[in-house]
């Protein structure tokens, strides 16, 4: 459930308010003009997210097959490493901008008024961590007044870090990146992943797979929302969905997904929802070619 402290951070996201609070048509078109007209990030914004995503990387690496891991829920665990280097991003954000809101996966929100809230998960990957599986990554970005205006995805087992800035393209490692060229859902690559739940909905999930596998050209799981968005941005991959994402699974690696030049919505084709109440219930992301197809096969 979603309290009020969080309610609040996810507002500050741009989340749809209740029914009972939306704004009249004049606010929303004021705040489609803000978003449109949103700047970049400055090159401060960009070294302090960079920063922080190596600072997170080096927890990473230092706790690697010796971190201690208790449980959240059955398919939830956390390490010690996830609380380091939650703690290693923070400290080089809030060192820097210590007026910033912040939505993180291991702590309550902190949700003062800022403009500014910094959506952080500090490994998202933990199973594949926990059990020694180096594919895992930290994922931030810097959202104001609901814009996402830069995003960055760190693996420091690749050292591969992904970095977006609306309006000036993704990047890999210094070099733009461009969304994969598949344009049949026969050729592609997918990735999925499954939430939470995956031990009470094993059959709906395991429906969709069979369905995609009969269509494109393979499909793998990584274990890994984050990874999975900066692939489908690196071309890696050409398609990834998945129910039940959290808001810092997501947002780095949207803004990396649209400035490589692909597309991010529901299932239903519809711009990702930031509602706290559905946000992140269904994530399409393709290289945009094959994003009609994919749809096609969701909607069954």
């Amino acid at each position: 459930s979603i309290g009020p402290t969080t309610s609040a951070a996810l507002r500050a996201l741009g989340a749809e308010p209740s029914v009972e609070a939306r704004p009249s048509t004049s606010e929303r078109l004021a705040a489609a003009i803000a978003e449109k007209s949103a700047a970049a990030p400055g090159a401060d914004l960009r070294d302090v997210l960079v920063r922080a995503l190596k600072a997170a990387g080096r927890e990473m690496r230092r706790g690697f097959l010796t971190a201690k891991v208790s449980f959240k829920s059955r398919a939830n665990p956390v390490t010690e490493a996830d609380l380091a280097a939650e703690q290693a991003i923070l400290d080089v954000v809030l060192r820097r901008f210590p007026g910033h809101d912040f939505l993180t996966e291991e702590r309550a929100p902190r949700a003062s008024g800022s403009d500014y809230v910094w959506v952080v998960d500090p490994i998202d990957g933990t199973v594949n961590y926990a059990h020694g599986f180096p594919h895992s990554c930290a994922s931030v970005a810097v959202v104001r007044r609901g814009v996402t205006l830069a995003g960055g995805i760190y693996d420091p087992f690749r050292d591969e870090l992904f970095l977006a800035e609306r309006g000036r393209g993704a990047t890999l490692n210094g070099r733009p990146l461009k969304v994969g060229e598949a344009a049949r859902l026969g050729d592609a690559l997918l990735l999925t992943g499954f939430a939470y739940d995956r031990h009470l909905k094993a059959a709906k999930y395991a429906g969709y797979v069979r369905k995609f596998l009969e269509r494109a050209q393979d499909l793998r799981r990584s274990g890994s929302a984050a990874l999975d968005l900066a692939w489908v941005a690196a071309g890696r991959v050409d398609g990834y969905w998945e129910f039940t994402l959290n808001p810092w699974d997501v947002a780095a690696g949207k803004l990396l997904v649209e400035e490589a030049g692909g597309r991010v919505t529901d299932f239903s084709g519809r711009p990702w929802s930031q509602d706290p109440r559905t946000w992140g219930a269904q994530t399409l992301a393709s290289n945009g070619k094959i994003h009609r197809g994919m749809l096609s096969v969701l909607r069954r």
